[in-house]
């Protein structure tokens, strides 16, 4: 299978908000960051591949079947992270435990104890007294404890601390490099998507703006830094958003080697996703 999910002009309307034909592919073995501002409308589109919400347009399949007529078959290999923990603040992780054997067919109660375990978290504290990084533990063990071929993950590091993210991160690591396992990352944490991610998918207002291989998406972005006088040098078709200050600019430029041939006196540096993302937001 060439493609874990494939969402197809997807629409979603809201009073103020709405997904405007989002289209956006996550290829199998890979992690994909699903990069955004808050509010741009990464969690309305994760809502509506899960089926949570209903959708006004579009097709979306997973696993290449249908995710409304195959939704139990395919919740049964999804594993889910979301920014809020949703068991009930009374219950603890042993009685968690017990509810997600009637859940998940694959449910692996030792691999659970192991996780929890490894991860310090109390089997027989209650979840409401668990801190925000012992909360987003316990998701993820029980997202890695059913034998789940994709990871779905809504802002899993928002609001952690450095050394708990990358903890984190090494964790979604490990389980894409085991087997044939994917994972599709959501979250405003450029940083966090730029060490990890193969590929990124930058959604702004309900737009897809760019889609496509992290690595590529760096190579080809460049960024001119002129001085004022120059600025009107740099050919319109080749800007897509520019950033000026007193003394000069930076212009964001999608296709850096053709740019770096056309203007070699003007300095040329390479960007980082997060200033790409900052210019097209800018754009």
């Amino acid at each position: 299978m060439e493609n874990v999910i494939e969402i197809e002009n997807l629409c979603k309307s809201y009073d103020g908000f709405s997904l405007d034909n989002v289209s956006l592919c996550v290829p199998a073995g890979s992690i994909t960051g699903f990069i955004g501002q808050n509010g741009a409308g990464k969690t309305t589109t994760i809502y509506s591949l899960l089926n949570i919400i209903n959708t006004d347009s579009g097709s979306i399949r997973i696993f290449g079947m249908d995710y409304r007529e195959k939704e139990t078959e395919i919740k049964e290999r999804i594993g889910i992270v979301f920014d809020e923990m949703g068991y009930h603040d009374s219950m603890t992780p042993f009685q968690l435990n017990r509810m997600m054997k009637n859940v998940y067919h694959n449910w692996q109660e030792d691999v659970f104890f192991q996780y929890l375990e490894r991860f310090g978290l109390p089997a027989r504290k209650k979840c409401g007294k668990f801190s925000r990084g012992m909360r987003m533990k316990l998701q993820i063990a029980v997202a890695l404890s059913h034998k789940a071929d994709l990871l779905i993950l809504d802002e899993p590091t928002s609001g952690l601390d450095p050394i708990v993210r990358n903890e984190m991160l090494n964790i979604f690591q490990t389980f894409m490099e085991e087997e044939n396992h994917t994972v599709f990352l959501s979250s405003h944490i450029i940083s966090d998507l730029e060490r990890i991610a193969d590929e990124i998918t930058f959604i702004d207002k309900g737009r897809i703006l760019l889609s496509d291989n992290k690595d590529k998406i760096l190579e080809q972005h460049g960024l001119l830094k002129v001085k004022k006088a120059d600025l009107d040098r740099v050919d319109k078709a080749d800007i897509i958003a520019v950033k000026k200050s007193t003394y000069g600019a930076e212009i964001l430029v999608k296709n850096r080697s053709e740019c770096h041939q056309k203007y070699p006196d003007l300095l040329m540096d390479s960007p980082t996703l997060e200033e790409i993302m900052l210019f097209y937001v800018t754009a």
